[in-house]
């Protein structure tokens, strides 16, 4: 299972942390996604490999911008992926 973590710039409400996983979860298919405002990230979990490019290609035309991209391996733990 591959982990994602995105830096997105822009995410200001509630609302846009729901359009930024809203937006990943309809273009790929994904375990989890999970946006934060405060901490201005974005963690992917997926079994499929997705690129940096796949991400800036879907992410851009919303207006959130991504500054950083970061892919680990994610770990099935008792009260969820890690």
């Amino acid at each position: 299972m591959n982990k994602y973590i995105l830096g997105i710039e822009g995410m200001r409400c509630g609302m846009c942390e729901v359009h930024v996983e809203e937006t990943i979860t309809r273009n790929f298919k994904v375990k989890k996604a999970n946006a934060s405002r405060v901490k201005n990230v974005l963690v992917v979990i997926a079994e499929q490999n997705i690129s940096e490019e796949d991400f800036h290609i879907v992410l851009d035309p919303t207006g959130y911008k991504m500054t950083s991209f970061t892919k680990t391996t994610a770990v099935k733990k008792l009260f969820g992926w890690r």
